[in-house]
């Protein structure tokens, strides 16, 4: 190789800046909030960025050869699509030769990637693993300084800055985090800069700084993605702490330099001074092979031949004509769009085919801060990228919460926890015995409905605009409750035929044992449940001086209208109703109605979902099924409590009646929105400003997961072991697992997000290209999109900056009285179906 003879300068601020552009960006695990894992490729063109991800950082990014060639098999890629994608993609070429190579070709895959090209050379040189001398060390004070309470003993010094407080327990402790003087009068020293710890480690050749730092940085890419999201959201912390990656960086060169001194009795050289021929690469430009392209056309077909089904599916139903849902409701129930609602919308409109149903994002346009009584910290109810300028508190709550003596600080200390296990703990171990054959709630178990009292009050109206709080302001004024209400009905097409009883319905999930519950819970309220945000729209629709302020502006709602908060816990498949006793006595009296419509949607609904567990018997009755659903959830030995996002693969954006003879197996996001009262699409943008980072980072943050579950995601939970309160890790000195446990993504398709949206395609192109940042994730196909015209009932599909005209091809798609047939035959994907 050629050496490297010029001597570039290095820029530390650029070298940082960049490192925490490509480090992960998963938060602690009480905002675990899904992203796209690979953001800071966004600016590229998804088949370039995955490509150049996958060349860098070793990555798979995407199914094996022989999975897509298996698919093909099966059917799950068909041969029309797999042609037409070749025709489409390949210019000039001959489509039967490619198609050839895709099916029949042997590739070697031998590339290595480059990150770790040069740090390997302390292993091959110098025949020392650095690695397994530092990261335990580092590992251990970075779990220790992040604490967020679980460990025993604190920190010594909490207060200050991670480098700081290391300062100064190394100038007032007896003992050292070194083995030898010359680091620690290095971090006692001044200055202490990064530049100089990497000549001494590398050599004079400053080219080679950079890429060192992110060798070093990105093998343990967790943690060093955890530094990188507290500097910059240190309120990611509920317990703060000021930590920022240089201090990380600083201090992991000074160990390496001990780990190098103890070890060659500090008598080695620079590494530079063994690798004189190495020429940086890790950014030069990638080059790509004939394989690339053959994968890149295998992720299309295998993508397009499920979207080809959908459309097909959709465009069939409708006729060409979307039908008006009949003007006299029993009730109206809005639920959020998150995937896992979609099938309960089904159960509840068969269980009462006169209510109708609407998907809006689960935090329902109220965006503020949340301190339930006696808490000590402020919980985001909204978007995670939502700032909010206001606080509701909970008041009046007789939430009692359960203590199990087993969790109890004093079980863990010298003598008590000698007590505690010769007394206690005899019994400790006969309940977890017993919990094997009886599984019951326990303290232990994250429950969606202890989030809020049921019977609380809270400070939702606000008569004083000096009534604030570190900043915020307590509750809404009148206005500002009008605006949001107003604004969440007309996004969905709620503008008239209001029927006497509304439900807003958030969502949360109740889990144990699973360190990702946050994961579980709503996404649009930061990954908490949206019962509160349920109860606030309520009283705010309910409130009648909000009322008077929308009939102003042309919408009423009528007086016997009231709208009822509730929550959905999405793993038990039960449903708690808020503020009952606010309703009128006819209206209480169809809820009750309703309440039995709801149990029963509910029932089916733990049917429809048990099929993926190998646990139950899909074939049993509903109630059945939902009572062993319920045991299940609060297992100690269940990995799979649900799987959550699992097999997502679509968002719809359009009126109901779209969807709702399509069975789509839980797979669809599903926003309602109504064209004719937004022709220029102004509330059309708000969906798609929320929808395509919300449901396409969902979607993203599953397929990468899925695709490489070892560097994009957590591996198997069972081994995982809770650090600090902010992340897991494979034993006690692992590196942080930044994504998602294979457990949850095990069933997954990794397909890329379609977005289907029912609007004009120029309207859709003008709403789209009017915020760049929602334009990137379309243009960069990120996120795919087709509209659909619903004057024409035609198919028109983005790309390269523009729509056009898609044909769907010839598909059998089935009219069926039932979905059953299918649930209880099969754990697979199921086909697109047109209900009858």
């Amino acid at each position: 190789m050629k050496k490297h003879i010029e001597i570039e300068g290095f820029d530390e601020h650029e070298a940082l800046h960049d490192l925490k552009h490509f480090l992960p960006a998963q938060a602690p695990l009480k905002d675990f909030v899904h992203h796209n894992t690979l953001h800071a490729y966004q600016h590229l063109e998804f088949t370039a960025a995955i490509q150049k991800a996958s060349k860098m950082f070793g990555y798979k990014v995407s199914l094996s050869l022989n999975d897509f060639r298996n698919a093909y098999k099966t059917g799950k890629i068909t041969d029309q699509i797999l042609e037409r994608v070749i025709s489409e993609k390949i210019e000039g070429g001959n489509a039967s030769e490619w198609k050839e190579k895709m099916l029949l070709k042997d590739y070697k895959q031998d590339e290595k990637p480059r990150i770790g090209s040069l740090r390997k050379f302390w292993k091959f040189k110098f025949n020392l693993d650095l690695d397994s001398l530092v990261h335990p060390v580092l590992f251990r004070i970075l779990c220790s300084y992040l604490d967020q309470g679980i460990s025993i003993w604190g920190f010594p010094v909490k207060t200050k800055s991670f480098l700081t407080a290391i300062r100064e327990i190394e100038r007032k402790s007896s003992v050292s985090f070194f083995r030898g003087k010359r680091a620690k009068a290095l971090l006692l020293g001044s200055p202490c800069e990064i530049e100089d710890l990497l000549k001494m480690l590398v050599g004079e050749d400053k080219s080679l700084y950079k890429e060192y730092l992110f060798d070093q940085q990105f093998s343990h890419q967790g943690w060093s993605g955890l530094v990188s999201v507290i500097e910059d959201l240190p309120e990611s912390l509920l317990d703060t702490r000021h930590i920022s990656l240089h201090d990380l960086v600083v201090f992991e060169l000074l160990l390496e330099i001990d780990a190098l001194d103890y070890h060659f009795d500090g008598k080695w050289e620079p590494l530079e001074s063994r690798i004189s021929n190495y020429v940086s690469m890790l950014f030069d430009p990638i080059q790509t092979h004939e394989l690339d392209h053959v994968m890149v056309l295998w992720q299309e077909a295998f993508e397009w031949s499920y979207y080809d089904e959908v459309l097909n599916g959709i465009k069939q139903s409708i006729g060409g004509v979307v039908a008006e849902p009949a003007k006299d409701k029993s009730f109206q129930a809005f639920f959020c769009i998150d995937d896992r609602e979609c099938s309960v919308r089904r159960h509840l409109e068969k269980q009462d085919p006169n209510c109708e149903t609407f998907g809006t994002p689960g935090f329902f346009g109220v965006e503020f801060f949340y301190q339930p009584e006696n808490g000590k910290f402020y919980t985001k109810l909204c978007p995670a990228p939502v700032t909010p300028k206001y606080l509701i508190k909970e008041m009046e709550s007789e939430n009692k919460r359960g203590v199990d003596i087993n969790f109890s600080k004093h079980s863990h200390n010298f003598y008590s926890g000698w007590l505690f296990s010769q007394t206690i703990g005899f019994w400790s171990a006969v309940k977890l015995f017993a919990n094997i054959f009886r599984p019951s709630m326990g303290p232990a178990m994250s429950s969606s409905f202890n989030h809020m009292y049921k019977y609380s009050k809270l400070t939702i109206e606000n008569r004083d605009p000096s009534d604030m709080e570190n900043g915020l302001q307590i509750g809404f004024t009148i206005p500002e409750m009008a605006l949001r209400v107003g604004n969440v009905l007309k996004s969905i097409g709620l503008v008239k035929d209001f029927a006497p009883v509304v439900y807003i319905v958030g969502h949360g999930a109740s889990t144990i044992n699973n360190p990702h519950y946050s994961a579980y819970d709503c996404g649009a309220c930061s990954g908490r449940a949206g019962s509160v945000n349920a109860r606030v729209f309520s009283y705010m629709a309910n409130h009648p001086q909000v009322r008077a302020i929308l009939a102003e502006g042309g919408l009423v709602i009528p007086d016997k209208t009231q709208f009822v908060g509730a929550l959905h816990d999405t793993t038990r498949d039960e449903v708690m109703f808020y503020d009952e006793d606010a309703l009128s006595h006819e209206n209480f009296e169809s809820h009750t109605k309703h309440e039995v419509a709801f149990q029963r949607a509910l029932d089916f609904n733990s049917k429809e979902r048990s099929r993926r567990f190998e646990s139950i018997d899909t074939n049993l009755k509903a109630e059945k099924i939902h009572e062993q659903i319920k045991t299940r959830s609060v297992s100690l030995f269940e990995p799979r409590p649900e799987l959550n996002h699992a097999t997502n693969a679509l968002c719809i954006v359009g009126k109901r009646m779209l969807t709702k003879k399509v069975f789509l197996d839980r797979r669809a996001f599903m926003n309602s929105y109504d064209y004719e009262i937004d022709p220029k699409g102004e509330f059309l943008i708000r969906i798609l400003n929320a929808a395509a980072p919300v449901c396409g980072g969902i979607n993203l943050e599953y397929f990468f997961s899925r695709v490489d579950n070892q560097k994009f995601g957590a591996g198997t939970k069972l081994p995982h072991n809770v650090m600090g309160l902010v992340g897991v890790a494979n034993g006690i000195d692992g590196d942080l697992r930044p994504g998602l446990p294979s457990q949850m993504v095990e069933v997954h398709d990794p397909v890329r997000l379609l977005m289907i949206v029912e609007h004009f395609p120029q309207v859709v192109l003008d709403v789209i290209k009017s915020v760049p940042a929602t334009y990137e994730w379309f243009e960069n196909q990120w996120v795919k999109l087709v509209v659909l015209n619903p004057e024409t009932s035609e198919l028109w599909k983005f790309e390269k900056g523009g729509f056009v005209p898609y044909q769907t091809l010839e598909h059998d798609i089935k009219h069926v009285n039932s979905e059953w047939y299918m649930l209880e035959s099969t754990q697979e994907n199921l086909p697109v179906v047109i209900l009858n």
